[in-house]
């Protein structure tokens, strides 16, 4: 039985005592310094604050968005006397709702639920579309006829 031991002793020495490849050797280096790198850089995302400064913004932005989104038929109807229905009131019906969709998807991704972040992150790309390609150019055509028919003193 001695004799075995000393055997598998002989085998597990020599199994061991292969130097690693050399090419084995600088990959592992490689990635080593990759996850050295990627682990500095992501200490350094971290120690930005950037989560924290992101909902602050998201907060500015709904104070005044939601505000500006009511005002708007508001002063419509205040001054005109009826609404006008189309592509400016209905996309920013969908940007007011959607800001409302990504503030409820916050205590979501704050317990680290993935698919919150991805949601939340679609929400806004639509949002970032809808207002950019319908509120903006809408609005500004808006805002022209208002200057033009408004009487100055």
């Amino acid at each position: 039985a001695s004799g075995l031991r000393e055997a598998a002793a002989d085998a597990d020495d020599e199994h061991h005592a292969a130097p690693a490849p050399a090419s084995l050797l600088a990959a592992q280096s490689t990635a080593e310094a990759l996850v050295t790198e990627l682990t500095d850089k992501r200490a350094a995302i971290a120690a930005g604050n950037f989560r924290d400064v992101h909902y602050q913004m998201g907060t500015i932005l709904l104070a005044f968005g939601i505000p500006m989104a009511l005002e708007g038929p508001v002063n419509t109807y205040m001054r005109a006397g009826k609404l006008f229905p189309g592509a400016h009131v209905y996309a920013g019906v969908g940007v007011a709702s959607l800001w409302a969709v990504a503030a409820a998807l916050v205590p979501e991704m704050q317990k680290g639920k993935e698919w919150a972040r991805t949601a939340h992150i679609g929400v806004n790309a639509v949002t970032f579309g809808l207002f950019a390609y319908y509120q903006i150019p809408t609005g500004l055509t808006i805002a022209a006829k208002v200057i033009e028919k408004t009487k100055f003193p």
